[in-house]
Parts: C-alpha cells; structure tokens; sequence
C-alpha cells in the first residue's frame, strides 16, 4: 500500500486549505482513511476519519465545523477541507490508512509521509 499526501501549505489565520490523500496498491473493498496531526513540541493528535463502507466520517472536537472530510472512492482519495485555520492548526499533517472502518485500529496501519500546514496570525 503507498500513500500519497499533498496539500499543504502556508495561508493566513481566517484562510483555508485543502489536503488530500490517495491510496494506492490495496486489494481489500472496505477502507477507511484518518488525519492526524503533529504540532512542533506537541504530541500528535487524530484529526478526522472517512470510512470508505458507508462513507461516514468522524472529527475530533477541535476541527468540527472548520474542517470537513470527503472523497472520491474510484481515486481512493479523501479530502480534508480545512476553513478559518487558525494559527494553532499549524502541524504536520498524516494521513493514515488501513482496511474496514474507523471503527477497527487498523485503519492506522499505513501512512502517508506528513504534509506541513502552517498558518500565520
């Protein structure tokens, strides 16, 4: 399985970002695909996460209604739009894959090699 993240970038505290992340070299029908970030001196936090069986999705309490996870399953790619960043949402960001849902740990079997967010005030 290879993961392909890309996206990031420098905008401006109020502005928006979209990173996205393609799946490739799998066989299995259900996936699901989850962000994670890491902030410098911080420890890394799960973002967000799209099953890909029935296309439901998951946010962590600090992105709802800022950031909004989509995708595209005959690119096998997920989407994490990400509006009125805010200087705090500077991090790396990962995406992680893995087969069945959010619901099974092992949607964090694979990742992506981080794309950097940086917002500025």
């Amino acid at each position: 399985v290879q993961l392909q993240a890309s996206g990031g970038g420098l905008v401006q505290a109020g502005g928006s970002l979209r990173l996205a992340c393609t799946a490739s070299g799998f066989t299995f029908k259900d996936y699901a695909i989850g962000w994670f970030r890491q902030a410098p001196g911080k420890e890394r936090e799960g973002v967000g996460c799209f099953s890909s069986r029935d296309g439901s999705t998951y946010y962590a309490d600090f992105v709802k209604d800022r950031f909004t996870i989509s995708s595209d399953n005959a690119k096998s790619t997920a989407y994490l739009e990400m509006n009125s960043l805010k200087p705090e949402d500077t991090a790396v960001y990962y995406c992680t894959f893995g087969e069945n849902s959010c619901g099974d740990p092992t949607y964090t079997d694979y990742w992506g090699q981080g794309t950097l967010v940086t917002v500025s005030s």
